[in-house]
């Protein structure tokens, strides 16, 4: 073990200095480097000391249900404040001032969701991952090939988002070319789940929670103080510098039609309930107490996170917006927008405070995808190979052999992707991801715990429509048809996909349901009431436990 974690370091952290690039900024920071250097060094420790307890599946998949309620609120909160949250939001806020906001109410706005109508269900009916929920009385085989594939590309969208962020950091902080600094996060992801779990990745996202906390409440702090712990003088400054001035402040900036709005508004509240990684994590707890109180600290976490990134994102206006310091020679922010956060860390905190938030950052991007890279593992190795391939006769054993291939697997898609989606806005990818989980898993989910009528032929055709409309729409949406493939109009004229493709999947979940005749929709009908008693008393959980 020690030595792969050794080979491990030298390749993720030496292989990338052999093609660094001269520094991106204002030349290589020390501090930085040094936090960022610490940072590593004790995720991989905490990954050697789980490895040696990760010796099952249940293990790790659920770091065997001995997650408290706490912790698995602070895990929560570190896998769902992902890049988006910090690096994403601020740039928006940054570019399109009150719009940007909608991220932060949208990402929020979904926790009272999850709280009432998925956690105890979703603790009480499965074991490991999403598709034990949906297979309760629906039918094995295709509904779990479903849900993995489902869950595969919304896992694989989200990495996206978060290797363009590590990626831009890394390149900022170390001077590495952005190719190096990917293949720099990937490694380090793929050595944290292979070897330590969900044990690994739950406390990395404790301890990234925590600094990301504290590092956003001293940066708000700080931005406060310079205009007298006022709002108004803060959003005053920021109209007078910013291009658009008093238009930074009304609607439109970011979403410019009702449509759009609606989508992105349902694709935010709703897809946090279809995230695969963050439905993963109310298996970790014991029983059904403990998983309402991780969503109500998750809450509280959370909220907390996104009232001091709306300061921090005006901050960025306010202080980074017109500081040549922060601009290269064409007048463009170095980095990229994504990089107005950790340059407004060095305005108020200078190069210690930079090191820090490059390192909270990076922490924030890596207990992300660890946990993406997780739950895309388990889709595969658990529902995929274990119970549509080897039809539940597979092993522990070869079950864990799938997962950590797969975890390699997935590590190298997502260097790829991170390389060839280098130019697109995080927020935007995320927002992307969310409508298809909105579309996807969610109105499956939702569907098989509350509605009788529900077939294994609704939930797959049904499931499936929403998930191919809103892949679909996206890439004929302007933002990819025109900006990426380079179309003079595009196809579908509005940026987001959710209201279309919720509507399709909702529908045809409902059509191909009710036109259901077979004798195996009516037993899944009859199933439902036995369902609905284990839903309430949590049998199985109980059971599994």
């Amino acid at each position: 073990m020690s030595r792969i974690l050794c080979a491990a370091i030298t390749m993720g952290l030496v292989a990338p200095a052999l093609a660094a690039t001269p520094a991106v900024g204002q030349g290589l920071n020390v501090i930085a480097i040094g936090m960022f250097l610490v940072f590593v060094v004790a995720t991989l420790a905490i990954t050697k000391w789980a490895a040696r307890r990760n010796n099952s599946v249940a293990d790790h998949y659920a770091a065997g249900g001995k997650i408290t309620a706490m912790q698995n609120g602070w895990a929560i909160a570190g896998d769902y404040m992902s890049a988006a949250s910090l690096l994403g939001i601020s740039a928006l806020v940054f570019t399109s001032g009150y719009d940007g906001l909608i991220y932060s109410i949208g990402f929020l706005a979904s926790w009272p969701i999850i709280l009432f109508l998925i956690a105890e269900p979703l603790r009480n009916l499965g074991r490991y991952t999403l598709a034990d929920v949906l297979s309760y009385r629906l039918k094995q085989r295709p509904i779990r090939a479903f849900s993995a594939s489902s869950s595969i590309v919304i896992v694989l969208l989200y990495l996206v988002s978060q290797m363009v962020g590590a990626g831009k950091l890394v390149e900022l902080l170390f001077g590495f070319n952005y190719t190096s600094a990917v293949v720099l996060v990937g490694v380090l992801m793929v050595v944290y789940v292979f070897f330590g779990g969900m044990l690994a990745t739950t406390w990395i996202q404790i301890i990234k929670a925590v600094m990301l906390l504290a590092g956003c409440a001293f940066m708000a702090f700080m931005v406060m103080s310079r205009f007298g712990f006022r709002l108004n003088n803060l959003f005053d400054h920021a109209i007078t510098v910013h291009g658009k001035h008093e238009a930074i402040m009304r609607p439109g900036g970011l979403v410019s039609d009702p449509v759009s709005a609606v989508s992105l508004g349902l694709a935010l509240i709703f897809g946090t309930a279809g995230l695969p990684h963050i439905l993963m994590r109310f298996f970790t707890v014991n029983n059904v107490k403990a998983a309402r109180k991780s969503v109500l600290y998750a809450t509280g976490i959370v909220g907390t996170g996104y009232a001091l990134i709306i300061v921090i994102g005006f901050g960025t206006i306010a202080l980074v917006a017109q500081d040549p310091l922060y601009h290269n020679s064409n007048g463009a922010i170095i980095g990229g927008l994504n990089m107005v956060a950790v340059h407004l860390a060095h305005a108020v905190g200078g190069n210690v405070f930079l090191g820090f938030i490059c390192a909270v950052a990076f922490s924030t991007i890596l207990a992300v995808v660890a946990g993406l890279t997780l739950a895309g593992s388990s889709a595969i190795s658990h529902d995929l190979y274990a119970t549509v391939i080897r039809k539940g006769q597979a092993s522990d054993k070869d079950e864990m052999r799938v997962s950590r291939v797969t975890t390699l697997v997935l590590g190298v898609l997502s260097i790829l992707l991170g390389i060839l989606f280098e130019k697109q806005t995080i927020a935007f990818i995320v927002s992307l991801t969310f409508s298809i989980a909105a579309s996807s898993n969610f109105p499956v989910l939702l569907l098989s715990i509350y509605w009788r009528g529900l077939t294994t032929r609704g939930a797959v055709v049904g499931g499936t429509m929403g998930l191919v409309t809103a892949v679909v729409l996206t890439i004929l949406s302007p933002t990819v048809w025109v900006q990426v493939l380079g179309h003079a109009s595009a196809v579908y004229p509005y940026e987001y996909p959710a209201l279309f493709s919720m509507m399709v999947a909702f529908v045809g979940i409902y059509v191909f349901s009710v036109t259901d005749r077979s004798a195996r929709g009516a037993w899944e009908r009859s199933a439902y009431q036995n369902q609905r008693v284990d839903c309430e008393l949590g049998i199985i959980a109980k059971s599994a436990s």
